[in-house]
């Protein structure tokens, strides 16, 4: 009994660690690739950089701005409504 309880901990703590390293490796993934610029969703003042007139971060004066962008993973902006890869007027 005891030798059978101590093998099931092994399978469970190797299980445990084998899902860490997969999702560990999927982090590094994503991280890796480059992000996009996402314009027109921002909210005012958490834009990431600069705006058409101004030159720093968390400038954005209103919601959804047409020219502040923050990065998003790539092909997520795509997937918000209102959102645009390119800046709007």
């Amino acid at each position: 009994m005891n030798k059978n309880l101590g093998m099931i901990m092994n399978v469970a703590i190797g299980g445990l660690i084998a899902t860490g390293v997969l999702a560990s490796n999927n982090a590094i993934a994503a991280a890796k690739e480059k992000p996009e610029k996402c314009y027109g969703i921002v909210k005012a003042g958490k834009n990431d950089c600069q705006t058409s007139n101004t030159a720093c971060q968390g400038s954005a004066k209103k919601d959804s701005q047409g020219d502040a962008w923050i990065n998003l993973p790539k092909g997520t902006c795509e997937k918000i409504v209102g959102a645009s890869l390119k800046p709007k007027a």
